[in-house]
């Protein structure tokens, strides 16, 4: 296992943290962020779709997702997990297809009242508080997605 990636971004960092606590036992929702399949029923915004997803959840193993917009417009983000503690926590990079800009999400899982999952979410390493913003009001509307998913 590698080195784990720093417990909090610096103050001077732009980053974003969010917490949700998900309608499923922890297994599932680390499945649900593991497993291409059912990654690709929840990670997009909005009205977009993910047409393409690869999550190889283990130190080096690649992530991507190719999504599809209503104007049927494809974008991808890819990146390299750095941290993965089954169960427990999720690092991996996070770089828009023709951008130089790479961030980091980090996904922490901890088991809540029976059946639930406490999941932290911090998304660190913005060039720009608008980049924070625009990803932001998208894992918003992802994680809405993953909570529907997970109670249904």
């Amino acid at each position: 296992m590698t080195k784990p990636e720093q417990e909090q971004p610096p103050e001077t960092e732009i980053y974003l943290t969010l917490h949700r606590v998900i309608d499923a036992p922890i297994k599932t929702v680390w499945a649900a962020w593991t497993d291409p399949l059912v990654l690709k029923r929840w990670l997009a915004p909005g009205n977009a779709v993910a047409v393409r997803t690869v999550a190889d959840a283990v130190i080096g193993g690649k992530f991507l997702i190719e999504f599809r917009g209503a104007d049927g417009r494809r974008w991808l983000t890819r990146g390299v997990y750095r941290e993965v503690v089954p169960y427990r926590r999720l690092v991996h990079t996070w770089c828009w297809e023709g951008s130089d800009v790479e961030t980091l999400l980090a996904v922490e899982f901890e088991p809540e009242l029976p059946g639930k999952t406490r999941l932290t979410l911090t998304h660190s390493r913005f060039a720009q508080d608008e980049a924070r913003d625009e990803h932001e009001h998208s894992w918003i509307s992802c994680l809405a997605k993953l909570q529907e998913l997970s109670a249904g």
